[in-house]
């Protein structure tokens, strides 16, 4: 799980995202991927990529003209940090309870389908390892 230091916040997440999705990128790319959903100011992006490299969250090569920032938290850990803990607080660490609140009314038969394949693959790769 995440420690609470190394938790991201949403707009935190939000940078995190870019940096994953896109690899390394300046200050100024990141905003012109964030402007595409919202408006934000370019301060506000370079404040934010600051404070996250004194956090170890994003490491930055300083060697180009303009600064280029990348993740230094791992994808699919920050992230099941942050769905193991959302478990722990609103579901009492029953992940069932939550998926079933997930899936109840929100799912149609094709996509309870695929979700049952997905399970069933997970299953397997569980009885394999």
């Amino acid at each position: 799980m995440t420690t609470r230091s190394s938790r991201p916040t949403e707009f935190e997440l939000e940078l995190l995202k870019i940096l994953w999705d896109r690899g390394p990128a300046t200050a100024r790319e990141i905003l012109e991927a964030i402007e595409e959903r919202r408006p934000v100011g370019y301060t506000t992006v370079l404040k934010m990529l600051q404070l996250m490299e004194k956090k170890d969250m994003v490491a930055v090569d300083r060697t180009a003209r303009s600064h280029v920032y990348s993740a230094a938290l791992e994808r699919g850990r920050t992230l099941g940090g942050l769905v193991e803990e959302f478990v722990s607080r609103a579901f009492d660490g029953a992940a069932e309870d939550m998926l079933v609140h997930l899936v109840k009314g929100r799912l149609d038969a094709e996509a309870l389908e695929r979700l049952q394949r997905r399970l069933e693959e997970l299953k397997e790769e569980e009885n394999r390892g």
